[in-house]
Parts: structure tokens; sequence; C-alpha cells
């Protein structure tokens, strides 16, 4: 028998600097236990790391990230990771709640409407020129500044760069994939990206999400291909295939994840997992 085991979690520390701040940011040089964890684990915030200088692989459920230099990895809350650091690692980990935007913006949609969170059809990761790296860096170091001198309106400062840092990579990661960088057009698309972050167990099919939105398949399915280059069934089915590798992460049996993902039975279950990573679960797993 299969047992099940609990990922490490880490979790946000709001009050780190006193009063509750919901954002932070700090060299990965100095984060080794945490930045380094070989082990697997995952995070309950949003995060961005910048790498400056290292070499190695970061695994992001299940899928290997190359660490190199200018490169920058985008890490939404649940995914399942462990570093293989082979070089030491320069550069900045930013990480955030998502009430630390949501609450000033008054816009649930908000974090939706960038392009690399919640991503599973298109990469964690970009690796950008020396200039445009030049620019992000700039923005963190303005952020690292006002750390070094916390003030009651700090928090403001702070939302306002991180607010700028986000479009410029968002309009980054736009060019680099050739996807929309648009965060204001075709709201329905965000909205499907939510609902299926939240319903992916309950609805996985094109008309339950058209339902939800109040809109025609052949309209969703016009919006996800020109936001994301996918129809919405494959952008579905990307999200399953996602939430069913962290789960044999966990070391979940297959035939628990098959009915506990509304699977008819494990052969149905097998084949669709083998259609789309070309192995079976139990092969997945046993390569972990």
């Amino acid at each position: 028998m299969i047992t099940a085991f609990p990922i490490k979690t880490y979790h946000f520390l709001p009050c780190k600097y006193g009063s509750e701040l919901l954002l932070d940011l700090g060299r990965i040089e100095t984060l080794k236990n945490y930045v380094r964890d070989r082990t697997l684990h995952q995070v309950s915030f949003y995060e961005i790391v910048f790498i400056e200088k290292g070499s190695g692989t970061l695994s992001l459920d299940g899928k290997e990230v190359a660490i190199t230099p200018q490169t920058i990895i985008f890490i939404s809350p649940g995914q399942i990771r462990s570093w293989e650091v082979k070089d030491s690692i320069n550069g900045y980990t930013l990480f955030f709640e998502k009430d630390f935007l949501h609450l000033f913006f008054s816009d649930e949609l908000f974090l939706y409407r960038f392009q690399y969170f919640h991503q599973y059809s298109q990469p964690v990761e970009m690796n950008i020129d020396q200039l445009s790296f030049g620019k992000c860096l700039e923005l963190l170091q303005e952020i690292e500044e006002e750390f070094t001198q916390i003030q009651n309106d700090s928090n403001h400062l702070i939302r306002s760069v991180l607010y700028q840092l986000l479009i410029v990579l968002n309009r980054y990661y736009a060019k680099a994939y050739n996807v929309q960088r648009d965060t204001y057009i075709q709201a329905d698309f965000y909205r499907f990206r939510s609902l299926l972050e939240k319903r992916f167990l309950e609805d996985q099919t094109v008309e339950a999400y058209t339902k939800m939105l109040n809109v025609s398949p052949g309209f969703l399915n016009k919006i996800c291909r020109q936001s994301s280059g996918f129809t919405a069934q494959q952008m579905i089915h990307h999200k399953l295939i996602s939430e069913i590798k962290k789960e044999l992460h966990k070391n979940k049996s297959a035939k628990e994840i098959c009915y506990e993902f509304g699977f008819s039975d494990p052969s149905n279950f097998n084949r669709f997992f083998k259609k789309f990573t070309h192995t079976t679960p139990q092969q997945y797993r046993k390569n972990i």
C-alpha cells in the first residue's frame, strides 16, 4: 500500500519588519536554507526569482527549469519544487501575499492578468537580455532601499514599484513567448483562468465554464487562443496534468488520484495522463 505524505510548506511572515507588510525581498545568497532547499516543498505565496549568477536546476511541478544568469522564474502558491544547485547562486527573490495587491486594487482578478502566474501551459521562466534584466534589478534595488528605512507610507511606495515591475515583466514575458500582453482586455479570459484554478476538480468541460461566464464556447475558445495560444479545453487539460503531477509528488496512489479527479476508472486515468506526458502515472512517480 502506498501512503501519501505531506509536503513541507513555507508560509509568509507578515510582521517581520514590525508592522504587517505582505511583501519581502531577499538576496538569494543569504537565504541558503530556503532558496536552495533540495527537499520537495511548496510556498503559500507568490514568488519571483531573479538569477544574476549561478547554475543548476529548479524542479517546479515536475518540470526542470535551468538556472542561468539573467533568468527570471515565476512561482505561484502551491507549486511543488526542489533545488539542485551546482554553483553558488546570486540574485534576488521577491515574495508577496496576494492581498498586498488585491486589497489596494480591489480586483480579485489582478494577479490573473499577468501571463506568468498560475501558468501550466507556457514556461514558468524566461531568460532576458542584460539591459532588460538590469532594469528589473533597478526596481528591485528601489524596494531593497526602502526596506532599510521602513516608514508609515513604505507599503504604498513599495506597492507602486512592485506594480511597475509586474507590468514590465509581463511585457518581457509576452514578447518572449508571443502571448497577449495587455492586462485589461477580455476580462472573461481572466475570469476563466480564475475559475479554472478554483473549480478544476468539479468542472472539466468547456461547457461548464461557458455557463458560469455566460459566453458561447466559440467565444471562450477565441479569447483563450488570442491570450494564451491554447483552446479552453487544452487549458483545462494542462491544468489537470499539472495538478495530477503535484499529487504524484505527494506519493498518492494512481487509483486514489483517479477517483479524486473524477475519472471513471484507473485505465481511463492512465490513458489521459500518458497522452499528455508520454509516460504512465506509476512511471512518472518512479522517476521523481
